[in-house]
């Protein structure tokens, strides 16, 4: 018996280099107001969903007999490549413009993936994006698999159980962790809290280059156009004033501490 999982990804903007240059005042939204002028900006798998596949692989050697696949809505093809030098199985892009798609969209074609390959004992996502931190996508593809969907997680274990599986999944709430106990097949979304996502190592570069990415559309998975019309558009996009200022204050060490301690308290931070 084998565990089929299947992970989310999603290709995104490095969040660093966005906040370098919004830092820098050089981040520009173009005449359309909705998109960037700057076409230097790399792009790579969103952290999240690498933490995702970090979870799944974990899963594979905690000893579960496992496959391990990826699928991203797009053109994410150096993703999927990243994904499959770190050891998954099959890399999986579905061919859409994912920038016409708002999160109804994508979760609906992530699900038809899903359904067409028979179905998930375990559905992994990052918990979130680093574009737009929405966050919503994973309980909508849950919805559509009318799956349980377990948010946050920080460790996912599998053991079987009968003729399936059982999962554990320890959450992280403002509270403290949780753990909580349920039945496969399920959604779980992954959070940084997990720790750090491995590297490929070089064996696992060659052996991904020989690795083919699938590329499905929506028509072969079932999923007519206007099911794919957006309900949620963007009007929008502007780049916020970065402000900073600091103050300093001098005197010596007990001075300076009195001042502090009255700033604070005058400004309501302390009381």
């Amino acid at each position: 018996m084998s565990l089929r999982i299947v992970v989310c990804a999603k290709e995104v903007l490095d969040p660093d280099a966005v906040n370098n240059y919004a830092l820098e005042g050089r981040l520009v939204i173009g005449d359309d107001g909705k998109s960037l002028t700057q076409s230097s900006i790399p792009r790579l798998m969103n952290a999240y969903d690498e933490q995702a596949i970090e979870a799944a692989l974990r899963v594979r050697e905690a000893g579960v007999p496992c496959t391990i696949a990826v699928v991203s809505v797009g053109e994410g093809q150096d993703i999927l490549k990243h994904a499959a030098s770190l050891g998954i199985d099959e890399p999986v892009a579905i061919h859409a413009d994912a920038a016409s798609l708002d999160h109804h969209g994508v979760a609906r074609l992530l699900a038809a993936f899903v359904r067409s390959r028979g179905g998930a004992d375990l559905v992994l996502c990052g918990r979130q994006a680093s574009d737009d931190d929405q966050g919503v996508v994973p309980a909508l593809v849950a919805e559509h698999l009318g799956l349980p969907v377990v948010t946050i997680a920080r460790s996912v274990d599998v053991t079987a159980a009968g003729d399936g599986f059982a999962v554990r999944v320890v959450r992280v709430t403002p509270d403290g962790d949780e753990t909580v106990a349920v039945p496969a097949p399920v959604v779980v979304t992954i959070s940084n809290e997990l720790g750090q996502a491995r590297y490929p190592t070089m064996a696992g570069r060659m052996a991904a280059r020989k690795k083919k990415v699938a590329v499905v559309t929506p028509a072969e998975l079932g999923v007519a156009p206007e099911a794919l019309r957006p309900r949620i558009t963007l009007a929008k996009q502007f780049v916020p004033t970065v402000k900073g200022a600091c103050e300093m204050i001098g005197g010596g060490a007990d001075e300076a501490a009195a001042a502090l301690l009255a700033r604070l308290r005058a400004e309501n931070v302390l009381r």
